[in-house]
């Protein structure tokens, strides 16, 4: 088995496919949601627990939900 091939005996790059990436962001960010408001029912035993970090974990994965969801957006409109 080799693990280099010279220039003509490669195959050409196969086209990219073409995906919807809002879907599995908006999916995501609402999961983040529902976690997030879980923890904010849960606030109290989490800072009697010491783990309020958790509440801030769903924050920044709500965060870069967004980011991603507007992201997808953009690059859909662009194409």
């Amino acid at each position: 088995m080799r693990f280099w091939l010279k220039d003509s005996e490669r195959r050409p790059d196969p086209t990219p496919v073409k995906t919807d990436d809002r879907k599995a962001f908006f999916a995501g960010t609402v999961a983040w949601v529902v976690a997030l408001a879980v923890f904010v029912v849960l606030l109290p035993m989490l800072t009697e627990q010491g783990r309020t970090w958790w509440l801030w974990t769903c924050v920044a994965g709500l965060a870069i939900g967004v980011i991603g969801l507007g992201w997808s957006v953009w690059r859909r409109r662009a194409q």
